[in-house]
Formats: C-alpha cells, structure tokens, sequence
C-alpha cells in the first residue's frame, strides 16, 4: 500500500487536512547525539507539511507506554526516532494495532530501518535527512510479522535496571518469565556478551558498526566455553557447544550491518535461523570478516535455514542473556515463536531482498 499524504484519504482524515505525526524521541539514542540530530530533522519534517506532537522517553521500556497510549488515537503515523531500541519499544506498543510505524534512524545500530529501505547516518553524519523523511510522506506501508521470545527477564545490572513487564506483550506462559516481541532478530553467544558490555559504555566514543566490531573482538577473547541445547520447530533437541552465536532474525543484517542473515526480508512470512556452535577463538574471529558481508554460511559449523519455533537453554555456566532487538533482556532457558502480520511500517518503494 502506498501512502501519500498529498492526494489520498489517510485513515479518517481528509486529505487537505494537516497529516499529524507522533514522534516518539529517544534522547539518550547514539550517546544522545538523537537530540541535535532531531532539531536537523524538525525543520525538514515541518516542510513537509506535518503537525507534529513530541513525546520524549525517559527511561527503557517508556516508549512501549508512550506507543500504547497512541495506538488507538488521531495521529496519521507514529514514528520512532532513535536506534533499533527505540523502534523495537514504539513497535512493541503499536504491535496488534492498526496505526502504521514510521523511523527516523538516529541509533548506533538502525538496522531495522535498513532493512525497509530508509537511509541510515554513516559514522556522526547523516547525508540523506531528506530522504528519510520523503519516506515518511510518500512510503510504502507494508505489513510484517514478529518473534515472540519468552524467558526469565535479566537481572538487575550497574548500568541497566531489570526489565520489567509490559501489557502490550501480552503474558508469559510460565510464571515469572518476561515476554518481549522482536522485530529485528534476537540472538545469543558472544553477541550476548557484546550488547552487555555495550550497556556499561565500553568504546562509548566509537559509534556505527565500528563499535560493535571492537566489542565483539573484546567479547572474543574473553569468551569461556559453555554448553546448551536446542529444539527447532519441534524436533528433537540436541546439545550443543555454545562457543559461536545463534540469531532468529527477520531481517537481514544487525549489529550495525552485518549481514548474519543473508537475503532475509521482514515481508518474508517466516524467521531465518542462524548458527555456528561449536567455533574455536581463531574462528570467531576470522569469521568477522565473511559475517560483515554476509560469506559466512557454510563456513565450518554455520548453517542457516527458516524456522518458527526454537527452544533454546544452557547447560553447563551461568544462564545466557539474549538479545532482542539489541537489548539484553532475557535469559536462558527461552521459546522463540514466530507469528504473521503483527505490525505495518512504512518503507521505501522498494526494500532489501525483496
């Protein structure tokens, strides 16, 4: 479905009328470089001819409130400005409804808006506001599934408080855990070990995929060996060697751009299964180079294959976090469960893969 708001009846609204937006900030986004690079984009916004209300967030999960409250109201479009962690909280709180998702990419990694064709900023620039923001008036709105992931929620941490349930993810089916619905990919390993020490500000100055890239080198080397199991789609589960990373994704890259999913699409109509169990330091390492660009399946143990229910758990050493949409929120032991047609977002005309 295309939008534009120039020509076309939108919702309710008559199309002279002024199309209103709520624009949900994150303002700690990029190391709160969100905050100037959002004034750059309110003049821009304003050309365009929108009325726009602000929300600002104040601490991690607000935007999930913000976003709820704003499902069932009078804007046109409710758009997340921020990173994947933002996008990930406003759709959580859109998720169900019928209101269309717009993103203005200002995060460290926006990989979600990447995979719907929005221009992202490159290093502390971003070179194409503008076309960021035609998509938001000329997009095309596209309907996509979710992972719903289920798990113990992460304890408290220095840097980041215990995450705390939300009515719009609905309830656990085992007391005490935390659900959570990813958008992006969520995954688990050294990765795990990379979003949490991204959360204590480790290379805080670095942004982009050059931070993650040195986190993961750090994370490496200080890996310690771990055993768990898995069950894919119901069969039977096998024990595995933990020493490597998996990723139930819908897209097809994270972390910045790396390409851990190769040609996987958020329209795809099921989640794509990445793993490499099993992988020494050395090859942790040289794998880096083949997973940026997207080479890296079939190199020793990595697969990658659809799916739609995962159980996942460890073993041996302490239970594993596990990223959902680059938070770590939620431990081991986790059920990871696909389902269609969960949240409409506007794209560019034509996205990655698809």
């Amino acid at each position: 479905m295309i939008a534009c708001f120039g020509s076309i009846q939108v919702g309710r609204r008559a199309a002279s009328d002024v199309p209103r937006i709520a624009c949900i900030l994150n303002p700690k986004a990029r190391d709160g470089l969100s905050i100037r690079q959002w004034e750059s984009f309110k003049p821009a916004l304003k050309e365009a001819g929108f009325e726009i209300e602000l929300h600002r967030t104040k601490e991690p999960g607000h935007a999930m409130d913000i976003a709820r409250d704003l499902s069932d109201g009078v804007h046109d479009l409710v758009v997340a400005i921020g990173g994947d962690g933002t996008v990930h909280e406003v759709a959580s709180g859109l998720r169900g409804s019928d209101k269309v998702l717009g993103i203005l990419p200002i995060g460290s990694g926006n990989d979600y808006a990447r995979a719907h064709g929005i221009p992202t900023p490159k290093g502390n620039k971003f070179k194409d506001m503008q076309g960021a923001v035609d998509i938001l008036v000329n997009g095309t709105d596209r309907k996509v599934g979710a992972i719903r992931v289920e798990g113990p929620p992460a304890p408290d941490h220095p840097s980041k408080a215990a995450p705390i349930p939300r009515t719009c993810n609905g309830e656990p089916e085992t007391d005490g855990n935390l659900v959570r619905w990813s958008f992006l990919e969520s995954d688990g390993g050294v990765t795990s070990v990379v979003n949490r020490m991204k959360d204590e500000g480790q290379f805080k100055r670095i942004r982009g995929q050059m931070k993650y890239t040195l986190l993961a080198i750090k994370a490496i080397i200080k890996w310690k060996k771990e055993s768990g199991t898995i069950a894919i789609d119901g069969r039977k589960g096998e024990s595995i060697d933990l020493s490597g990373l998996f990723c139930m994704s819908m897209c097809q890259t994270f972390g910045g751009g790396y390409r851990v999913a190769p040609g996987a699409k958020p329209t795809q109509g099921h989640a794509s299964l990445v793993t490499a169990w099993g992988l020494s330091k050395s090859q942790m390492l040289r794998l880096m180079g083949p997973l940026e660009k997207g080479r890296h399946i079939g190199m020793w143990s990595v697969t990658m294959q659809d799916a739609s229910r995962v159980e996942f758990g460890h073993s041996s050493g302490e239970p594993m976090f596990i990223n959902v949409d680059g938070e770590a929120v939620i431990t081991t032991p986790i059920t990871m469960q696909y389902h269609n047609d969960q949240l409409t977002v506007r794209g560019a005309t034509s996205i990655p893969n698809e």
